[in-house]
């Protein structure tokens, strides 16, 4: 079973567009896109993890639907409908709170605060593009799309970067 991650899809959301200068014309480009890259890397016995920020503007069902894997939700600050309404338009899971994966990976919509003296690394998003957070370190990564190439990023992946980063802070 293959693993992933991303966050602040906004699919549906016309302001995102502006507001992180997404390379798409329109909501549905932005949509269609980001289904095609995530069906491209995700297949039906994936499971995806998105940490907050969802969106579907009314299609929720619909674009869960045609997003491959296993979905597993942690809520974001754009996610304001109930638990049992995500979990109708197919999430697996819905979580209010952070959730800790394999007694090591804190999942969480925003970064939380790590250092290196704590046994934990933070997988988050919210913070986009935003040049003040860097994409990674030793003891975290962001997985907002605008980071990850709009499309949900392989949990190996993750780990060869962050092992880079901490040898090269060992070195």
């Amino acid at each position: 079973m293959r693993i992933f991650f991303i966050a602040d899809t906004h699919f549906g959301d016309g302001a995102i567009l502006r507001y992180e200068n997404r390379p798409f014309s329109s909501v549905q480009e932005m949509n269609s896109a980001m289904i095609e890259r995530w069906n491209a890397a995700v297949g039906s016995e994936g499971v995806v993890y998105l940490l907050g920020d969802f969106g579907a503007d009314g299609t929720e069902a619909e674009t869960l639907s045609a997003l491959n894997g296993v979905k597993y939700l942690v809520k974001g600050n754009h996610d304001t409908k109930s638990n049992a309404e995500y979990r109708a338009f197919g999430f697996t899971e819905v979580y209010d709170h952070p959730i800790i994966l394999e007694d090591f990976w804190i999942l969480s919509h925003d970064a939380l605060y790590v250092n290196t003296n704590m046994p934990y690394a933070n997988l988050f998003g919210h913070v986009h593009a935003s040049p003040i957070i860097k994409d990674f370190s030793a003891q975290h990564f962001c997985v907002s799309a605008e980071r990850i190439d709009y499309a949900p990023i392989e949990f190996g992946r993750i780990r060869d970067l962050i092992r880079k980063a901490v040898a090269q802070t060992q070195a």
